[in-house]
């Protein structure tokens, strides 16, 4: 039997919640209020809230200054198929360290989720040297020039970079499932593939889906890799935000309706995608 909550602890933390999460969308309303500003009362001290005169200018500005589909399209690209890669990778080895594990999955997993502990630079060198490598290797195998800016390594990188919380997330879905489901499968005939595919999955589909959810976020965010590794060819919209910081200054008005760009289409699939977030994350919490 639920325990009765008293109206005035049930207020007080409901009033709480609104706080906190006012003052996490802040930043985002103001960015988006600031958007609409003209440059002058962007910058006006004291600061400006509602009383200006609105203006779609600033975004006129930043679809004439660089063409925001092509780097809207290079993010899509980028994110959804880094976490489709992630994914492929990420099911077999979860299925194999919840289903078949050793006597190292645990110091296995807190490896892997130790190396998103390092700090991204510190490796920056070492994966361009390697990137470049492969390069060379590939233009003078084939005659093909791939180059560094290319779809093809920030791929590669923003699979690596996010594949270990992948593969912990889905680990810890998998383990919620009672293996006696699948050895059932297994004694009807089901094949390795057939277990994975057609049993593992569709039980795991929750989970699965807010581990994709999740990923597409952390890879469309994704900034100190795609700003240093790209130039134009393969520059999402980080890469397009920081086009409109230049040596003359910062121009906030500008700056803030390139961010409210980027960050639109992630937030409508937030918005969009939150109750099947929430059915992830807590998939399994409840018995």
């Amino acid at each position: 039997m639920a325990r009765a909550v008293p109206p005035a602890r049930k207020a007080l933390t409901t009033a709480l919640a609104w706080a906190v999460g006012l003052l996490l969308f802040f930043p985002i309303l103001w960015t988006v209020l600031t958007s609409f500003k003209p440059e002058p009362v962007a910058v006006a001290s004291p600061p400006v809230f509602l009383d200006f005169d609105w203006t779609l200018r600033n975004y006129q500005d930043v679809q004439r200054q660089r063409d925001y589909f092509d780097y809207f399209q290079n993010s899509v690209i980028l994110s959804l198929g880094s976490t489709i890669l992630a994914l492929l990778i990420a099911i077999p080895a979860a299925w194999s360290m919840a289903f078949v594990p050793g006597r190292r999955t645990k110091d296995l997993l807190m490896w892997m989720l130790s190396t998103k502990m390092m700090p991204a630079v510190g490796v920056l060198v070492p994966i361009y040297l390697i990137l470049k490598w492969l390069d060379d290797m590939i233009t003078r195998r084939t005659g093909i020039d791939v180059g560094l800016d290319s779809h093809v390594a920030l791929l590669v990188i923003l699979t690596l970079i996010n594949l270990p919380i992948v593969i912990w997330m889905l680990y810890t879905y998998f383990r919620e499932i009672p293996g006696e489901i699948l050895e059932a499968a297994r004694m009807d005939g089901a094949t390795l593939r057939d277990e994975i595919l057609w049993i593992l999955t569709p039980m795991a589909l929750p989970g699965i889906a807010s581990t994709f959810l999740l990923n597409v976020i952390l890879a469309w965010n994704e900034a100190f890799w795609t700003i240093n590794l790209t130039v134009t060819d393969a520059a999402p919209l980080s890469k397009f935000i920081t086009g409109f910081s230049s040596p003359q200054g910062l121009f906030y008005a500008k700056l803030s309706a390139a961010s409210t760009l980027a960050i639109a289409p992630i937030l409508v699939l937030g918005w969009f995608s939150q109750r099947q977030l929430v059915r992830g994350l807590t998939f399994g919490a409840v018995k």
